[in-house]
């Protein structure tokens, strides 16, 4: 080619380092630039005391084969195989879900029952006397599938703990990209027949033996044998600018300054964090846009339990509003080597929330003494003495909020963005889109094959298509026959 093809990554997380792994596997050299001490972003497995957890729970399960071919190449046979189980609290009492039939009824009862159905023909008869009337929000959009009373009961509370906005605030769009295919109809038909269309209602996925942080660090040293290092604790202070081209970044580094410039950039960091470290600054409409778009924060409490077994779950979904937990983990039921000692069992108690608040503003000792009081008050766990330690991990800007006003944002974002001729954005924060880890992915694989010399809109990748493994092989890109140089980005120390 001729054509100097230095890459520049920022952040190590899911998208980035498949990025870097997709370009080395071209034999193209880049440098990816990472804040935190661990790489793997959200997917990250934390340990304490040789306890290990994730931030959140991570199923591997895919269609898109060039995503499960990335997984396998890294992982071969140390991927373990986790039968899926979940369930909901709700009004004192676990429902299955998937549902099934008699544990719904049984615990709804036969008056609650008829009174969904009910529910749920006068929704559809709504939406036949409006056609073409599209929901709006994500209280609309449910209650036009399942009715208000089916609503109320198994969306309206979680989603609200999660989002900490009420539904009636929150896009459709979220609800599209994260249930789509699903109705009534079809819960009754997996609750009577067992069928499971759905990527969320799937019986069984692939694992790493010790966590997804397993795979992301071994994708670390594979690059760094490659000639691909990632560069930990190191924090992008400013991402400089020609006009439209991005020329250099400037990242701080054990108390060291320095400069990492190249002909490409690819960026998983916070769209409105890049925004922020351009110089010179984007117009003000566009930071305006960037302060516009909000996000989750999220934190976990993992206790340790002195109990062999407690429940057979993978994770427990809180809807009861009296509780603050949102999801329970039990990390010995994804994979019995995440916790050391076989006699004991580790729990995460997942909390949304925001920075400065209430909740996220609690010390350690205090939000230990929260989740114990909580899972004690669930069942879950027998007595306060069982849980005999604990530790917090707080995740800043977890989810992109899907509000009223994040489109109108986006969009301006976007269009400022794609006029930029040597940077992408990729995942789930450098996008501002609710996807799952092999979404992202995806996003990365497509934004190295633009830097191959295809010409791939990031933006236009369908989240919904994407997410629910509709992306064929037959569509998958295949290499283009060009050379490929093997180049190293420009460090330099200032």
């Amino acid at each position: 080619m001729g054509k100097n093809l230095s890459t520049i990554i920022l952040g190590a997380g899911p998208a980035g380092l498949t990025a870097a792994y997709e370009l080395a596997k071209q034999g193209i050299s880049s440098i990816v630039l990472e804040k935190d001490k661990k790489v793997g972003g959200i997917s990250r497995t934390e340990t304490y005391k040789d306890y290990r957890f994730d931030i959140g729970g991570h199923r591997f399960f895919t269609k898109v084969e060039a995503v499960k071919q990335f997984w396998y190449e890294i992982m071969g046979d140390e991927f373990i195989k986790v039968p899926r189980l979940s369930r909901i609290y709700y009004s004192g009492k676990f429902f299955d879900y998937p549902l099934s039939l008699l544990n719904t009824l049984s615990n709804l009862g036969l008056r609650q029952s008829l009174f969904i159905l009910l529910s749920y023909f006068k929704a559809r008869l709504k939406a036949r006397l409006n056609p073409g009337q599209e929901p709006e929000t994500f209280e609309e959009w449910v209650t036009d599938r399942f009715g208000a009373r089916l609503y109320r009961i198994f969306f309206k509370t979680y989603t609200e703990k999660v989002w900490g906005i009420p539904c009636s605030k929150i896009r459709a769009d979220w609800a599209a990209q994260r249930i789509q295919g699903m109705s009534l109809k079809r819960a009754v038909i997996n609750a009577l027949f067992g069928s499971q269309n759905a990527k969320s209602l799937i019986k069984e996925f692939d694992y790493p033996l010790l966590g997804p942080g397993q795979l992301w660090e071994r994708c670390q040293k594979i690059l760094a044998e490659k000639g691909s290092p990632t560069l930990l604790e190191t924090h992008v202070i400013r991402v400089e600018r020609q006009g439209n081209r991005i020329t250099k970044v400037i990242a701080e580094r054990n108390g060291e300054t320095l400069e990492f410039s190249g002909d490409h950039y690819i960026s998983s960091l916070p769209v409105t964090a890049l925004l922020q470290k351009l110089d010179p600054p984007p117009p003000a409409y566009v930071l305006e846009a960037a302060n516009g778009l909000k996000y989750r924060d999220f934190l976990i409490v993992s206790l340790i339990i002195n109990r062999e077994h407690l429940f057979p779950d993978n994770w427990i979904y809180i809807h009861s509003p009296e509780f603050k937990v949102g999801r329970i983990q039990n990390f010995k039921n994804w994979s019995p080597a995440m916790v050391p000692d076989p006699s004991k069992t580790c729990l995460g108690m997942e909390y949304f929330c925001s920075h400065g608040d209430a909740l996220w503003g609690l010390s350690d000792k205090d939000l230990i003494a929260l989740a114990t009081r909580e899972i004690i008050a669930l069942g879950l766990v027998p007595h306060a003495e069982d849980v005999e330690d604990g530790c917090v991990i707080r995740q800043r800007k977890a989810y992109p909020v899907y509000d009223g006003e994040y489109r109108k944002h986006l969009k301006v974002i976007q269009d400022y963005l794609v006029t930029f001729e040597n940077l992408q954005m990729v995942g789930r924060n450098g996008m501002h889109r609710y996807n799952n880890q092999d979404h992202s992915m995806l996003t990365a694989m497509l934004a190295v094959r633009n830097i191959l010399g295809e010409s791939h809109n990031l933006w236009e990748v369908n989240t919904e298509r994407s997410y629910h493994e509709e992306f064929t092989n037959a569509e998958w890109p295949r290499s283009p026959e060009q050379g490929k140089p093997k180049l190293t980005p420009a460090v330099s120390r200032v």
